[in-house]
């Protein structure tokens, strides 16, 4: 597939999420509430590698196998985060962060501009770019494209960041769950050895599809390296660890001792006591 071939797959994803975004924008301002966007992320990444499946398997000499590893690695990823925050917003509702943040749109009647212009044209084009790594592995996959070491190396550590985004999330739900839990601080489990294991196995799993995609030369490694640098920065420096912690301190009693002991990202043994784990 040549560069030109590549460029105009990625078009047509981009006009896809388009399309998409547009039609759930309109969902939004008729259910008046934009929170169900967060399960949109994963599902619209899934639909992306999808999406450059479909073009490279059509394509003359069809999907290699690397193809279908990273279009697999990326829909699954998708699939179970989309569908655990989905129903998580249909169990709570909507998020007092977007309330907030288009509050004073509603108040004034323009709540539909403004969630176009705030929320879904911004995430349209995050997301875009963020699942570069997977669009561009797969769509410079033709075959035969074997599995190579970068390749496999890719798929293990897409692995780790399963299983630990996926029970960390189930451990945490259960916990929730548990009225007898109401106003504690979950520290067993994954939870005892990183106060953010789903987090960190967000960033497991998108630098794992970023290598496996690397495997298709340099100019695919640079050009998708900013979808795990965004995912491990939005996490641990923006919208995820910081703004997190900072409701929890506030509002769980003995979260600075859990924060004493316990890494904020990778998973290491906790302290008994001592400095503050970072």
């Amino acid at each position: 597939m040549t560069y030109f071939s590549i460029g105009g797959a990625l078009l047509v994803n981009f006009a896809v999420i388009v399309l998409a975004m547009l039609a759930l924008w309109r969902i939004a301002v008729r259910i008046g509430d934009v929170s169900f966007i967060d399960a949109v992320w994963g599902g619209a990444m899934a639909l992306l590698a999808l999406a450059s499946w479909v073009q490279i398997a059509a394509a003359p000499g069809g999907a290699g196998a690397r193809a279908s590893l990273i279009a697999g690695m990326t829909a699954v990823w998708g699939a179970r985060l989309g569908w655990h925050l989905y129903t998580r917003w249909r169990a709570h509702g909507e998020d007092p962060r977007y309330a907030r943040m288009l509050g004073k749109a509603r108040a004034a009647g323009r709540y539909g501009p403004a969630a176009l212009r705030q929320v879904f044209g911004p995430q349209a084009l995050l997301l875009f770019v963020t699942c570069l790594p997977a669009q561009l592995g797969v769509l410079a996959s033709r075959a035969p494209a074997p599995l190579g070491p970068l390749a496999l190396a890719g798929a293990a550590l897409w692995l780790v960041g399963m299983i630990f985004e996926t029970l960390g999330d189930a451990q945490l739900k259960r916990f929730r769950g548990d009225p007898a839990m109401a106003g504690k601080v979950l520290d067993t489990g994954l939870w005892r050895y990183t106060r953010h294991p789903n987090y960190f196995g967000d960033v497991c799993v998108w630098w794992g599809i970023w290598l496996a995609a690397a495997e298709c030369g340099p100019w695919v490694a640079l050009a998708g390296l900013a979808g795990p640098a965004f995912v491990t920065w939005t996490l641990t420096k923006w919208s995820g660890k910081p703004l997190l912690e900072k409701g929890l301190a506030r509002t769980r009693p003995g979260y600075g001792e859990y924060v004493a002991r316990t890494s904020g990202f990778f998973p290491l043994p906790p302290r008994a006591s001592g400095t503050k784990r970072g």
